[in-house]
């Protein structure tokens, strides 16, 4: 199953990024190279636990849609997503937050299976791990970028 981890330093209070993280609104913002729009579920606004949101995007030139669960909070350290239905055989994503004097470090742990079996274990070395770096990585940043300009 592969991990990708991701650390980004924000110089901006923990409790603004920990919502910014979890603002639907801002998450379609991040995610704007995908066309990511929320089509289902919790449309807008902050995701609490017990939440689900219908993700819907392009993603390799196909439009697809993923829903999600929010399956632990704890304010403002720390949530976790679970993929309940789309193109993953599973996922769990880990969104930690740590306050620093003036900075929040944010680690953002992605953990999936890909569906087909050894297929799917081929299909993540030649490029699907690196896609979903990529994005996670991409999001990070533009989260920093509206955190440090709000604060």
């Amino acid at each position: 199953m592969p991990i990708i981890k991701h650390i980004q330093i924000i110089q901006a209070p923990i409790n603004l990024c920990f919502d910014l993280a979890r603002n639907v609104d801002i998450h379609v913002k991040t995610s704007f190279k995908t066309k990511e729009k929320a089509v289902g579920g919790v449309t807008e606004g902050l995701l609490e636990k017990g939440d689900t949101v219908t993700w819907e995007a392009i993603h390799f030139g196909i439009r697809q849609r993923l829903t999600v669960k929010v399956i632990h909070m704890k304010k403002p350290t720390l949530f976790v997503d679970v993929m309940i239905k789309g193109a993953f055989s599973s996922f769990k994503h880990t969104h930690q937050f740590i306050e620093i004097n003036d900075f929040t470090v944010m680690i953002d742990v992605f953990e999936y299976k890909s569906p087909f079996g050894p297929i799917g274990v081929i299909v993540d070395k030649l490029f699907l791990k690196k896609y979903m770096s990529d994005f996670i990585y991409s999001r990070g940043k533009e989260l920093k970028r509206i955190a440090e300009n709000n604060s």
